[in-house]
């Protein structure tokens, strides 16, 4: 049986998935697995994995039988694995060569190991964190660093996770129907209920490279995001009986004011790619600076109240 199975959600990424294939394939830890997920595309993915699955063994192809989305996609290649540890790779991006390697050294007795993630900035550099981690930590320490974190914390790209626990949150999450963005806001809200065990593997040495898809950017501010994630949020705070007594109650705010945040990020970066009035965009500005100071304030003031 593979220590670890890595899936691969597919759908229109052929630019792109046959670096993250290699990525996955040339990892110096060999008991691997590695799931691409048919999800239904209309380019040549598939007929790439499908070469390269039959040069390794290890690679195994799932077809939808029609268009299911991140989320089921994502369940799909779950249930389809053999291995006791999943983690999730889109195929626009790839893993450091030595990932898997050093995930393995203390996987056993966590049930998620959370590791670096680089994201590349407007220069497509990646940045890498200063921060040098190898703890492990309770879950309520884990949501401490959650709530003092200045990162998207519940991207799952970025987590290993142990599979038991991961169907153990889908079984709840996918009662909110199809979604189309927030999949990872989801999953990781309800996977708080389950995990007790959490270890922190930082390091600017390995790590996951999330990439931007230049056939995906927008220079256009799409507020569906923000809102489809608020609509998350909200669906799991009115069913929070489901999860631990006052898990989401004592969360829930923490992450609405990230949101916000993000929401104004995002807004603003919009306006400096299209605003040329140099006034108007001097007001933008100071704006998204008074804002991210009144949410900042705010969250450190519900962080000593509550952590």
């Amino acid at each position: 049986m593979p220590k670890i199975s890595i899936i691969l959600p597919t759908y229109n990424v052929e630019p792109y998935i046959e670096r993250a294939l290699q990525s996955c394939i040339n990892q110096t830890f060999k008991d691997i697995e590695i799931i691409v997920v048919d999800d239904c595309g209309n380019d040549k993915s598939i007929d790439i994995a499908k070469e390269y699955a039959k040069k390794d063994e290890r690679i195994k192809i799932v077809h939808n039988e029609k268009n299911l989305g991140l989320l089921r996609a994502r369940y799909e290649g779950v249930k389809a694995s053999n291995s006791s540890y999943i983690m999730f790779l889109d195929p626009d991006d790839y893993l450091e060569l030595n990932l898997c390697e050093k995930i393995v050294e203390i996987l056993c007795e966590n049930d998620m190991v959370c590791y670096s993630l680089f994201k590349q900035d407007k220069e497509m550099q990646f940045v890498k964190n200063d921060e040098e981690i190898s703890q492990k930590l309770n879950l309520d320490d884990y949501l401490s660093h959650c709530a003092n974190s200045k990162k998207c914390y519940w991207n799952l790209c970025g987590k290993v996770i142990k599979k038991e626990k991961y169907l153990q949150a889908y079984q709840h999450a996918k009662h909110f129907g199809k979604i189309n963005m927030g999949e990872d806001l989801l999953i990781f809200l309800y996977l708080l209920s389950f995990i007790k065990t959490i270890y922190f593997l930082y390091s600017q040495n390995y790590g996951y490279y999330y990439c931007f898809n230049i056939f995906s950017l927008t220079l256009s501010y799409d507020n569906r995001k923000y809102n489809e994630q608020i609509k998350i949020l909200n669906f799991i705070k009115e069913n929070f009986l489901t999860l631990k007594k006052g898990l989401v109650d004592k969360f829930y705010f923490i992450i609405f004011l990230d949101l916000c945040l993000y929401k104004e990020e995002n807004l603003y970066s919009f306006y400096k790619q299209n605003i040329s009035n140099t006034f108007l965009l001097y007001v933008k500005k100071k704006m998204f600076k008074i804002k991210r100071r009144l949410i900042t304030l705010t969250k450190k003031i519900l962080i000593k109240l509550y952590f």
